[in-house]
C-alpha cells in the first residue's frame, strides 16, 4: 500500500513560554514490509532540526526555540510503502515454551524482558497468561502470543479517553478498559511473564473505507514478541490482528517512555493545552526516491 501519514501537534500556553528543548520520534521506519520514501518536519516558530538513531535505531528529530512563544506547532508528514509479508518464514520451526529461555542468548532481547516504567510481570500478568494459552493450547511461543492478544481483546474493553499516556499497566488490569496503548501494555506484560521478549510499537493504522479498526484517529500501538529462527513479529491486541499493510511502524522501545511520538522541557507556565491530528489515507502519489534508511 501507498500511505501518506499526516501528524499534528499544537501546544497553546496560557502566557508566552521560553528555552525550549524537544526531542521527535515521528518518522516512519523502513525494514522488511515498509519503505519510507519521504519525510518532512515543520516545526513553528522555525527551528532548527538535527536527527540521530537512539539505541534501538528510532529516528529522533531534535530542535530548540530560545526566543519566547505563546504556541508550538509540529507537523510530520511521511509517505510510506507498506507490504503484507508472512508473519513468519515458511520453514521457520515452532519455538517451543519449554525453550524459551534461549531467546536470552539473542541480540538485544534482554532488554525486552524486565519489568519497565509501564510495565511490570506480575501474579495478575501471569495469570492471565497461562488462562489465555490454557484456552488455546498453546505449545508454542508464536502460538502463545496470539493466545494471549486474542484474549486481550476479548476480555478488556477499548474506551477512548478513558486513559492518559501515563496511565500505568497495573490501573489498567484493574480497570479492565484503556486504549490501544494500555492493550499493548498489558499483552507485553503477559508476555514477558512467559519469559517471551517483548516490546512496543508506536505508530499509525490506516482504516481504510470501511473504518472498522480501532485506534486509527491517533498515534496507535501495538506489540512485537521475539520468536527464534523468526525474529520479531508484530500483533495488534486492540484489534486481534497480525500487523500486516495497514500498520505504519514508527519506533519501538521497552514501553510507551521509551518511544512518546514528542517530548520535551521549557520554560514558563504549566499551564497548556494541546491538540493532536493524526491522519492516514492511501495515495496513488509515485514513490521515485530510495527509501529512507539513515
Amino acid at each position: 500500500m501507498k500511505l501518506h501519514t499526516l501528524h499534528r501537534t499544537r501546544y497553546a500556553y496560557a502566557a508566552p513560554v521560553r528555552e525550549s528543548f524537544n526531542e521527535a520520534r515521528l518518522r516512519p521506519a523502513t525494514h522488511d514490509g515498509q519503505e519510507c520514501r519521504h519525510f518532512d518536519l515543520r516545526v513553528s516558530p522555525d527551528a532548527r532540526t538535527s536527527h540521530y538513531f537512539d539505541f534501538y535505531d528510532n529516528c529522533v528529530h531534535l530542535f530548540e526555540i530560545a526566543a519566547p512563544h505563546g504556541e508550538l506547532v509540529v507537523e510530520a508528514t511521511a509517505l510510506v510503502f507498506t507490504r503484507d509479508t508472512p508473519a513468519l518464514p515458511p520453514d521457520a520451526a515452532p519455538a517451543p515454551l519449554a525453550r524459551v529461555d534461549e531467546c536470552l542468548l539473542q541480540d538485544r532481547c534482554y532488554d525486552f524482558l524486565p519489568d519497565s516504567t509501564f510495565v511490570e510481570t506480575t501474579p495478575d500478568t501471569a495469570a492471565l497468561a497461562a488462562t489465555a494459552i490454557a484456552g488455546a493450547g498453546a505449545t508454542d511461543v508464536w502460538q502463545a502470543a496470539q493466545a494471549i492478544m486474542r484474549h486481550i481483546h476479548a476480555e478488556f474493553r477499548y474506551v477512548p479517553a478513558s486513559t492518559t499516556v501515563h496511565t500505568h499497566m497495573r490501573d489498567v488490569l484493574r480497570a479492565r478498559h484503556g486504549v490501544c496503548q494500555d492493550f499493548a501494555h498489558v499483552m507485553i506484560g503477559c508476555c514477558r511473564a512467559l519469559k517471551i521478549p517483548a516490546r512496543y510499537v508506536s505508530g499509525y493504522l490506516y482504516n481504510g473505507p470501511r473504518g472498522q479498526l480501532r485506534g486509527a484517529q491517533a498515534s496507535h500501538a501495538w506489540v512485537e514478541v521475539y520468536v527464534a529462527g523468526a525474529g520479531w513479529c508484530g500483533l495488534d491486541p486492540t484489534n486481534a490482528t497480525l500487523a500486516a499493510s495497514r500498520h505504519v511502524k514508527v519506533a519501538v522501545g521497552r514501553d510507551y517512555a521509551d518511544v512518546s511520538p514528542l517530548k520535551g522541557t521549557y520554560r514558563g507556565t504549566d499551564k497548556r493545552a494541546m491538540t493532536v491530528e493524526v491522519l492516514v489515507t492511501e495515495t496513488d502519489e509515485a514513490l521515485h526516491a530510495e527509501p529512507l534508511t539513515r
